[in-house]
């Protein structure tokens, strides 16, 4: 559950900042674009969550 939460505002947060970036450069919005970069933001934060950070905590 915890990492259907995770893509799910990881796809909300970067669909938002794409549109306003596209918009106040006058680019075009690429759904595929901004969707490989949700993909990429949710394998880190899973990394990040799962790996560094919790081995940290452990230490």
């Amino acid at each position: 559950m915890r990492y259907l939460w995770t893509i799910i505002w990881a796809v909300l947060i970067t669909f938002v900042l794409s549109y306003v970036l596209s918009s106040m450069g006058g680019a075009e919005f690429l759904l595929v674009d901004t969707l490989i970069v949700a993909a990429v933001f949710s394998i880190a934060i899973f990394i990040l969550g799962d790996g560094v950070l919790r081995q940290k905590k452990e230490q």
